[in-house]
């Protein structure tokens, strides 16, 4: 196991500009590091209500998932995925972490803060499917589109769906 981290700190260490002190400011009193995207992973950020459930399929392949940090005060989980120049991921609240952009993380194995690794990097490079986390996506989307209806709650404003007369005379949408 001590390998394995090891492994995954180095790896992690290695996106940094200077990797020493990136370890070092991991051993230090935040815990945390900021790391350029872009060069060996970019990072796709979704909010939690939707990131989470996601995960839980990912988690259901055959294939393990690479890392997925969580900002728990933000509510936002970050799925690593390989470098795409052009990578454009399009949906509400949906940002894209690539090349010129920065993500804090802490160590692997550790949690830092607010920060919270669900999936920690595995030290040889294994990143999230893109394919796989866009289906995992769609269908966290599908299952909360289908809790929102049996609940009669817009997925936008939490509120009545669209069109639906609101207490006060306001609608939604």
């Amino acid at each position: 196991m001590r390998t394995l981290r090891r492994h995954a700190t180095e790896w992690l260490a290695a996106a940094a500009t200077d990797p020493h002190d990136c370890k070092r400011q991991w051993q230090g009193e935040s815990g945390v590091a900021m790391l350029s995207c872009g060069r060996l992973w970019d990072v796709l950020s979704v909010p939690e209500a939707l990131g989470v459930p996601a995960l839980d399929v990912l988690l259901r392949v055959p294939r393990a998932p690479g890392p997925v940090l969580a900002d728990v005060v933000a509510r936002r989980v970050g799925f690593f995925l390989p470098p795409d120049p052009s990578g454009r991921w399009v949906g509400s609240d949906i940002r894209y972490l690539g090349k010129g952009a920065w993500v804090t993380v802490p160590a692997p194995y550790r949690a830092a803060g607010r920060l919270r690794w669900l999936v920690p990097p595995d030290g040889a490079g294994t990143l999230c499917v893109p394919a796989a986390v866009e289906t995992a996506l769609q269908q966290a989307l599908g299952t909360l589109a289908a809790q929102a209806a049996t609940r009669r709650r817009c997925l936008v404003c939490g509120g009545r769906p669209a069109g639906t007369r609101l207490r006060g005379g306001g609608r939604c949408g």
